[in-house]
């Protein structure tokens, strides 16, 4: 397999709340997982399910729900019915190698989900290595991020849950300031503004946060003006977060493990640079990338992963008129090389 950003076998997750009441706090999440890397399996077959219980916090497994290649990223659409992965290494080859899956999520006589998912269909994702995908406040739309290609597209959802054809493509293109690691644009995640009016793109081998006007009539994506936002050269940005209030938001770099604050307009989509940060543990200088950014849903604190030798995650804690970040401390993640 192509060098992805440190792959290693890991689990990504989304999760799905029972539709019971009776299940209050109770949800069924799956995981997707690396099959295979550089044509040997790992041991993982596709996407797993299972149960979390947010009154104990104990966690039951259901076993593998569907056998799938390399489905690395998955994404839930609004109403819970489908499921979305990207496939890194699907059945396709050449510059076009990955794929995007639809699976519907199966549910028992009384409505409730029971963690199986059945196959429905696999397109293109119009690039090598997907990484990256997530659904559209309407759930018409899935969009992709591939990383070796290098560009983002747009996919409809069907009646029956099915994807089309790419409604929309872009081609990123340049290079960073590392020639080992941005050699070309590498495009590592994607997500959408609360009112689905812009795209977001990371793409870790421009140094830029992208920004794309998105046609929800339409399924398009357009560059915004201005169309991207700069981090420091040989950052190696990955992922993105907006802050609750829709004011700040917070890239997280992997090559220099650090988090970036930006204040956000909504009504343009623009951002400026107010912050970076530091995403390594205090006082460690050792090898880190850092991996994923995740915020609390009171606004009040920020979370970032990093990977290396003290594999854990960082604390901060936010400043809520500033946005600014206030060091609040790091705790192991409890196995190697964290993802998501």
């Amino acid at each position: 397999m192509k060098f992805l950003c440190t792959l290693c076998f890991l689990l990504l997750a989304s999760t799905i709340a029972s539709a019971a009441s009776s299940d209050h706090g109770k949800y069924l999440f799956f995981v997707g997982t690396y099959t295979q890397d550089e044509g040997k399996t790992t041991g993982s077959q596709g996407i797993y399910a299972y149960r979390f219980d947010a009154s104990t916090g104990e966690v039951a497994a259901l076993g593998l729900v569907a056998a799938t290649v390399n489905p690395s990223w998955i994404a839930i659409e609004p109403s819970g019915r489908f499921l979305y992965a990207v496939n890194e290494l699907g059945d396709y080859e050449g510059a076009n190698s990955g794929g995007v899956s639809a699976f519907a999520i199966d549910r028992d006589n009384n409505g409730r989900p029971t963690g199986k998912l059945t196959f429905l269909n696999e397109v293109r994702s119009r690039g090598a290595d997907p990484c990256y995908v997530t659904v559209d406040k309407t759930g018409k739309y899935v969009l992709v991020a591939n990383y070796t290609g290098g560009s983002v597209a747009v996919f409809p959802i069907l009646a029956d849950g099915k994807l089309g054809e790419a409604t929309s493509f872009a081609q990123h293109a340049g290079h960073g300031s590392d020639p080992q690691r941005q050699e070309g644009p590498h495009a590592h995640s994607i997500n959408l503004s609360p009112d689905n009016r812009f795209a977001f793109v990371d793409d870790l081998g421009l140094d830029e946060l992208l920004v794309y006007k998105f046609d929800e009539a339409k399924g398009t994506l357009t560059p915004n003006d201005p169309p991207f936002v700069k981090l420091d050269a040989g950052s190696g940005p990955r992922h993105f977060v907006l802050a609750p209030n829709g004011k700040f938001a917070y890239v997280v770099a992997e090559m220099r493990a650090s988090v970036t604050t930006f204040t956000y307009n909504p009504d343009t989509g623009e951002f400026h640079s107010l912050e970076t940060v530091s995403a390594h543990p205090k006082d460690y200088h050792g090898p880190n990338e850092a991996a994923e950014i995740e915020i609390h849903p009171s606004g009040r604190f920020l979370y970032a992963s990093n990977r290396g030798e003290d594999d854990g995650i960082h604390i901060y804690s936010i400043d809520p008129s500033k946005g600014t970040l206030v060091e609040g401390g790091y705790i192991k993640s409890g196995g190697k090389t964290p993802r998501s």
